[in-house]
C-alpha cells in the first residue's frame, strides 16, 4: 500500500518553485507574479523576492511588509 501524497506544498516548496519560474502564482494572495530579473515581486500584494534561482549565488530573502 502506498502512502497519501500530501495536497498542500510547504511555504519552501512554493518560494522555490517562485524562484525557479516553475510556478507564477504569489504564495501570499495568489496573483500571478513578475518576473523582473533576479528579482520576483506580486503587484497585487507587494510581496518580493530577492535572489532568483539560477540567475544569483546570493540566498534568498523575503521583502513582504504587513498592511
Amino acid at each position: 500500500m502506498t502512502g497519501v501524497a500530501p495536497l498542500h506544498r510547504s511555504l519552501e516548496q512554493e518560494l522555490l518553485a517562485v524562484l525557479r519560474g516553475a510556478s507564477l502564482e504569489c504564495p501570499v494572495c495568489g496573483e500571478f507574479v513578475l518576473h523582473e530579473g533576479a528579482h520576483v515581486r506580486c503587484p497585487e500584494c507587494g510581496m518580493q523576492l530577492h535572489g532568483r534561482l539560477g540567475l544569483e549565488e546570493a540566498p534568498v530573502q523575503s521583502g513582504t511588509q504587513a498592511g
